[in-house]
């Protein structure tokens, strides 16, 4: 495997770590909603894991990873459209499939 490409790996893998230990004292929607800082933590821990996927399907679009695009318009979508972020989906995608994501890259990785 291309070394850019691990290191975009451990870049997704670090965000995802770090969006756990963010809600690891308090996993509840309520709690994400009611604090800011929280929501942004997050969303720019989204925004690296979705850039970090853009820059591994440059070098490989082949990628044996789920939703690779979806990953990756939500980066766009939180840098881009930042007034329209719903933290309904937010809060999803941390619930659902970061879980899902880190076994992918996880799995890549050994």
């Amino acid at each position: 495997m291309d070394n850019h490409i691990k290191t975009y790996l451990f870049d997704i893998i670090n965000s995802i770590n770090e969006i756990n230990e963010y809600i690891a004292d308090n996993r509840t929607y309520d709690n994400y909603c009611n604090n800011k800082i929280l929501q942004r933590a997050i969303e720019r821990n989204l925004e690296i894991i979705g850039e970090a996927m853009n820059r591994i399907l440059k070098i490989d679009n082949n990628i044996p990873i789920q939703d690779v695009k979806k990953i990756i318009d939500t980066r766009n979508k939180i840098t881009h459209g930042y007034n329209q972020v719903d933290n309904i989906i937010i809060w999803g995608i941390v619930i659902k499939h970061l879980p899902i994501l880190k076994s992918e890259v996880e799995k890549l990785l050994s």
